[in-house]
């Protein structure tokens, strides 16, 4: 053991190679021996493993990837058909990668007649599903053995995000797993399973002892003694110490149901207790505590705020929610009540809570409607313009390479197109611009903004950069905000010092040309164009917003931009916040105070309000037709048919005529579910924060998905999915680090470009995964020459 660990330390020790070791030939299986879907499948007939560095500390990859003969992958490429996009993101399609975790509970086993077999844990598949390395009979058992010390150091160093040169023997072998003999690849025609043991994807049956939501992948398991499975041999997550309940003032609800706690391990909500008291009380102003207790313990209590991140089911009785302790972990748990009306008044108490406390006002001053809106808003369901009888689409996405970060360090050979990731200035990335007139993106760093090509083959180029963005006076500033303009000929943007003003910047220049007063008293917070596609064309009009006005600008006046005909300004502070147009030109306005407004124009009173939920509305965006507006909070999107349904109004959309008295837009909350927020933090230490979620969009096409960010990872909502009220609506990736800003190619939905701190990518959209403990924990990977990197002769020239 000593001389291993000495051999893997000169592997560790060059860090400036990204393969640490690798085993050349070997075969990959996936066998399933409790699955009705077949025991033995053979993935890759000849492949190599290699354990390598992602772009982040203390993280490290196992890697399968195929290995072809001489002329094989040109002829496959033949049977497969022509894919230029594929192609063109570089696609590898026969690599399989896993985050080295001690989930995977990687092994290695010696057989008779001198096999040598390497398995782990798929975390994505069934129960007792594992995948199998089987190394060629050329590989020698020292190199095999090696491989499995790194493997174990590189667990180490996840877990305690420190180097393996700390850890000793004992602490190393804590991952050596020593389970039950690794099944054979290659089994009997007809093997004898042991006997059948339900698979954690079917049902719970609807009793009091288990739960049952339906939900993707949300597993509820209750836990037995006589479990046996492979699955339990995981440590189970363990309900963190209760925090004590401070005194209350008035009782909201109180109603008995069963706990889940979600465990990490497994996926699945494991009951804790099979009758509890949920209480939701008011315990100051403004302040209120949801406290769950058992007959002798309590089992969490905790305030009411957003990021609990709310969940109701009624179709499974079933309420989840997040918990969050004093050390920033965060826990997924579940209650199931007995019948409806026992859940129904239980949400009423909780989401009156959680209103009063986002709003500071008495949920019994709000009117009948807006309270069903609210309680609607954060239940599931199926939203009118779904198509029941079409076939889902294929849920199986192709796997595709990663696109993630790659430092200048990762290949010693590189030396041509070698990459700088930092900038001595310590400027980031903060914003993106997506051309619609021309194939360009432009990302904002400080006070430079990069401009990237779009290539044929759906890449990124990088074409210039305009190093120096400074006012007509020659003052130096950082865009607070950026917005393509006049056939993307021009870009307008805002300096956070200057609240009455606008700048023109001159694209082919590369230089700001005009300074735009808008007026003396009245600011500028945002801006907005004055239809969806104003950029393709020459309209020189755009819209603005102060917190308490909508205006219209045009440039072309003598002095104040402003215009004052078309100017509606409230006496009551609306903190409006966000806007967004459709391609008529009708206006929607949202406010920090998280409610909404619909004009058919500017200048007079909005033929729709929304009422807020309660969070701040950050980003917004409204479909072509209007059909759809889409607002981004921190911890939630909110989607809202604005097509009328009912009344003398039928047909009309919310900001052509107002909806009736005993009508009201239905909301959909896209939220994450709570295991997947609880997973998320898990891993990255921080709180859900979205980016702007925007549609995909372009002339002549339908809105069919969603994107936004929170932290490191990437989400997109299929809109077909969500209209049907289907469970898994989204897909996400995640990156080595946090992404800045994300938005869609104009004209399609398949390709997705992303700012990073430092680097700009343009990603396939089936790149994305279902989102599971293996690909919530593994960052993107991939090439420098996919992405829009500098290399050393770019940087050279234009220091962006």
């Amino acid at each position: 053991m000593f001389m291993l660990r000495n051999v893997s330390k000169y592997l560790f020790g060059d860090t400036s190679k990204e393969s640490i070791i690798e085993i050349p030939q070997g075969q990959l299986y996936l066998v399933r021996p409790l699955s009705p879907k077949g025991y033995s499948e053979l993935i890759f007939r000849d492949a190599a493993a290699t354990i390598r560095r992602t772009g982040q500390e203390f993280q490290y990859q196992l890697v399968v990837q195929r290995a072809y003969e001489e002329g094989e992958e040109e002829l496959l490429e033949e049977e497969d058909g022509e894919d230029g996009a594929a192609d063109g993101l570089g696609v590898e399609k026969d690599e399989k990668t896993f985050l080295l975790d001690e989930g995977l509970h990687f092994r290695c086993e010696l057989r008779e007649g001198g096999e040598k077999v390497f398995a782990w844990r798929d975390l994505s598949g069934d129960l007792g599903d594992l995948y199998e390395f089987v190394c060629d009979h050329t590989i020698q058992a020292g190199t095999v053995s090696t491989f499995e010390i790194v493997a174990i150091q590189c667990q180490y160093e996840r877990k305690y995000r420190k180097s393996h040169e700390h850890a000793n023997e004992q602490d190393l072998h804590q991952f050596s797993y020593s389970e039950q003999p690794i099944p054979s690849a290659s089994p009997a025609p007809t093997p004898k399973a042991a006997s059948p043991v339900r698979s954690p994807t079917l049902t719970a049956p609807r009793t009091s002892s288990a739960a049952n939501t339906s939900l993707a992948r949300e597993k509820m398991v209750k836990p037995s003694r006589k479990d046996k499975t492979p699955v339990r041999d995981l440590v189970q997550t363990a309900a963190p110490i209760s925090a004590a309940a401070p005194p209350g003032t008035e009782i909201l609800c109180k109603e008995t149901a069963e706990l889940h706690l979600f465990d990490f391990a497994s996926g699945a909500f494991i009951l804790q207790d099979a009758a509890v008291s949920a209480t939701v009380s008011e315990v100051g102003a403004w302040q209120y505590w949801l406290q769950i207790t058992g007959t002798d313990k309590d089992w969490l209590g905790q305030p009411v705020i957003a990021d609990i991140n709310p969940v109701f089911n009624f179709e499974y009785l079933s309420f989840i929610f997040n918990h969050y302790t004093s050390d920033g972990s965060a826990y997924s748990w579940l209650l199931r009540f007995k019948d409806q009306e026992t859940e129904e008044r239980f949400q009423e108490g909780l989401m009156q809570a959680l209103w009063e406390q986002l709003n500071e006002t008495k949920w019994r001053k709000t009117k009948d409607d807006e309270r069903e809106y609210v309680l609607e808003a954060f239940q599931d369901l199926t939203m009118d313009g779904a198509a029941p009888n079409e076939e889902h689409e294929e849920d199986e996405l192709e796997e595709v390479a990663d696109d993630g970060q790659k430092s200048e360090h990762y290949d010693s050979d590189e030396s041509e197109d070698d990459v700088v990731t930092r900038d001595d200035d310590g400027n980031v990335n903060s914003q993106l611009a997506v051309g619609y007139k021309h194939d360009r993106s432009f990302v904002v760093r400080g006070s430079k903004i990069g401009v990237f090509k779009h290539t044929p083959n759906n890449n990124l180029e990088f074409s210039t950069n305009i190093s120096k963005v400074e006012t007509p006076k020659g003052k130096l500033f950082s865009p607070k905000k950026v917005m393509l303009h006049a056939e993307d000929s021009n870009m307008i943007l805002q300096n956070e010092n200057d609240p009455h003003s606008l700048y023109r910047m001159d694209l082919e220049y590369g230089k700001v040309v005009d300074e735009w007063k808008v007026h003396d008293d009245i600011p500028i917070n945002t801006f907005a164009p004055d239809k969806k596609f104003s950029q393709m064309t020459g309209e020189q009009t755009f819209l603005g917003l102060s917190r308490n006005a909508l205006y219209r600008i045009d440039p072309r006046l003598a002095g104040n931009k402003l215009v004052d005909s078309e100017l509606k300004q409230y006496t009551s502070k609306n903190d409006f916040s966000a806007a967004a147009t459709t391609e008529k030109g009708y206006i929607a306005v949202a406010s920090n105070k998280g409610d909404i407004r619909m004009f058919d124009r500017l200048g007079i009173n909005a033929k729709t309000h929304i009422p807020a939920l309660g969070e701040p509305i950050i980003g917004l965006d409204v479909s072509a037709d209007g059909r759809w507006v889409l607002a981004t909070c921190r911890t939630y999107l909110l989607l809202i048919d604005a097509l009328q349904k009912e009344g003398k109004n039928e047909g009309r959309l919310g900001f052509e005529k107002p909806f009736g008295k005993d009508s009201k837009p239905q909301p959909r909350r896209l939220g994450l579910q709570p295991s997947h927020v609880a997973q998320f933090q898990h891993e990255t230490g921080a709180a859900l924060s979205f980016t702007p979620a925007r549609f995909n969009t372009g002339l002549d096409n339908t809105e069919t998905s969603i994107i936004t960010a929170t932290g490191p990872f990437i989400v997109t909502w299929n809109m077909k999915k969500v209209l049907a009220g289907r469970k898994d609506p989204y897909t996400i990736k995640r990156y080595a680090e946090e992404v800045k800003a994300d938005d869609f190619k104009y004209g399609s939905d398949k390709n997705v470009i992303v700012a990073l701190p430092n680097e700009v990518n343009m990603v396939a959209k089936q790149s994305f995964r279902k989102p599971t403990r293996e690909s919530i924990m593994t960052p993107a990977r991939g090439s420098a020459r996919q992405s829009g990197r500098l290399g050393r002769d770019e940087i050279v020239n234009s220091p962006y």
